[in-house]
C-alpha cells in the first residue's frame, strides 16, 4: 500500500483545480495587461480569482495581491511593514523562534539594517499567548509576525487575539497563514488581520502560486520591478492558469471546510492515539489547538532520517519536519524552540494528512512506525546504553 501522509510539505493537486486551469493554457491565453479581446478576457479571469480568494478570506478583491507562494509574501509584507516603520523611527519587531524560515531569514535580514527583533518563547506546547505579546509590544514597535499555525508541529496560534491587541496598540500584524488557509476557517476583517501569507499547494492547488492579503490603507512595497502588474506592487505577467487552480482549490476547500476537518481530525487522533503506545515517545506540540491533519512524534533512541527512509520503503511517505530544510542535517529549530534537546529532536517524524487518507492507512501507518522504530533501537548503541542504564531517559 503506498500511503502519502506528507500534506503538509505539498498536497496532490485536486482535479476541480486541474479542470479549473486547462481552459487558461490554450482557449484563454492573453495577457490580461492587453487591451485587445484575448488579454481583457484572462483580465476577466484574473479578476474572478481574486474575487473567489478574497471572499474564502473575508477580504475584499483589490486587497489580495497574487505572488509566486508563500514565501514570496512573507518577504513582502515584511519588509513592507519595516519600510513603514523605519519612515517613522519605529524599529522594533515581534516574532516567535519557530516561525517559517521564510519569516526567520528576513528577520535576520532586518537585524544587520538595525532592526531589533524580539523572538517570543513559544513554551513546550508550542504557543505563544496574547498577553506575551502585549506586554512584548513598545513604543517603537512596527510589526508583530507570528504564524497561524506551524508548519512542523501543527499548534494553531490565538490569532484574533493577537489582532485585537496589535488594533488597540496601533501595530500591524501579519500572519503566516501557509498552513491554515483550506484548513481553518479565516476571517482577516474579525481577527484584525492587516497582511496574511497563503500559497495554493497546501491545499490542493498549483505550485509556484500564492497570494497576500493587505489591508486597504497599507502602502504596499514592490519586491519586484518593472511593470504595472497587480496594481504596480509584484511586476511580472500573471500566471492565469496557475492562479485559475489555487482560486478553485482554495473556494472546494472552503466549501467543504467543517466536514474536512471533523474526518482528517480523526484520523490525526486515532493516529496520535496509536503511536503513543510507542515507548518513550512523546507528541512534539499541544493536542489542542491543533491543525486537523498534524501528527508530529519524537522517538528516543533512533535518527528521523533512517526512520523516513525505511518507512519510504514500506510505501509511506513522511517527513520529520519543513521540507524547505529537508537537507539539513541540523534538528529542527522548531523543536529546539519547544525544549526537545538535540538528541531527541533528531528522532522526529511528522506524518501529516488530508482528506483523501483513510482509517485504513492510519492503521498500516501506525503499524509501520512502530515496526520501523522497533528494528532501528535493536540496531541503536545509544538505545542500548537507554536499556543498560548508562544513560537516562530524556522521554518517559
Amino acid at each position: 500500500m503506498a500511503i502519502y501522509a506528507d500534506n503538509a510539505a505539498t498536497t496532490r493537486m485536486s482535479d476541480t483545480a486541474v479542470k479549473a486551469m486547462l481552459p487558461y493554457m490554450q482557449e484563454v491565453f492573453g495577457n490580461p495587461s492587453s487591451l485587445h479581446t484575448a488579454g481583457q478576457t484572462a483580465k476577466e479571469a484574473l479578476n474572478s480569482a481574486r474575487e473567489t480568494v478574497a471572499s474564502c478570506l473575508g477580504a475584499e478583491a483589490k486587497e489580495i495581491i497574487f505572488t509566486s507562494g508563500g514565501s514570496e509574501a512573507d518577504n513582502q509584507a515584511i519588509l513592507t511593514a519595516t519600510a513603514i516603520g523605519a519612515r517613522k523611527g519605529k524599529k522594533h519587531i515581534i516574532s516567535t523562534a519557530f516561525e517559517h524560515h521564510a519569516v526567520l531569514h528576513t528577520l535576520q535580514k532586518l537585524e544587520k539594517q538595525g532592526f531589533e527583533v524580539t523572538y517570543l518563547d513559544v513554551h513546550e506546547n508550542g504557543l505563544v499567548t496574547a498577553q506575551e505579546v502585549s506586554d512584548a509590544i513598545r513604543e517603537d514597535t512596527c510589526l508583530v509576525t507570528i504564524m497561524y499555525a506551524n508548519n512542523e508541529i501543527g499548534t494553531i496560534q490565538p490569532i484574533a487575539e493577537i489582532g485585537a491587541i496589535c488594533k488597540e496598540k496601533g501595530v500591524l500584524f501579519h500572519t503566516d497563514a501557509v498552513q491554515a488557509v483550506g484548513h481553518l476557517h479565516i476571517d482577516v476583517k474579525a481577527q484584525n488581520i492587516d497582511m496574511l501569507s497563503l500559497s495554493g499547494h497546501k491545499f490542493h492547488g498549483p505550485k509556484g502560486v500564492g497570494a497576500l492579503y493587505v489591508r486597504k490603507g497599507i502602502l504596499l512595497m514592490s519586491l519586484i520591478e518593472g511593470g504595472a502588474q497587480e496594481r504596480g506592487k509584484r511586476a511580472g505577467t500573471e500566471n492565469i492558469p496557475a492562479i485559475m487552480g489555487m482560486a478553485a482549490a482554495m473556494k472546494e476547500a472552503c466549501d467543504h471546510l467543517e466536514e474536512n476537518h471533523k474526518y482528517v481530525s480523526h484520523l490525526r487522533d486515532t493516529l496520535i492515539g496509536e503511536l503513543s503506545k510507542i515507548p518513550h515517545c512523546a507528541l512534539n506540540g499541544a493536542k489542542e489547538p491543533r491543525l486537523p491533519g498534524n501528527v508530529n512524534f519524537c522517538f528516543e533512541g533512533i535518527e528521523g532520517e533512517s526512520l523516513l527512509l525505511l518507512l519510504d520503503d514500506l510505501g509511506i511517505c513522511a517527513s520529520s519536519g519543513s521540507a524547505c530544510t529537508s537537507g539539513s542535517l541540523d534538528p529542527s529549530h522548531v523543536l529546539l524552540a519547544i525544549g526537545r534537546p538535540h538528541e531527541v529532536a533528531h528522532g522526529s517524524l511528522r506524518l501529516s494528512l488530508c482528506e483523501e487518507n483513510t482509517m485504513d492507512e492510519v492503521m498500516e501507518m501506525a503499524k509501520g512506525v512502530a515496526d520501523v522504530v522497533a528494528l532501528l533501537r535493536r540496531m541503536s548503541p545509544v538505545w542500548r546504553d537507554l536499556q543498560e542504564g548508562k544513560r537516562n531517559y530524556v522521554i518517559q
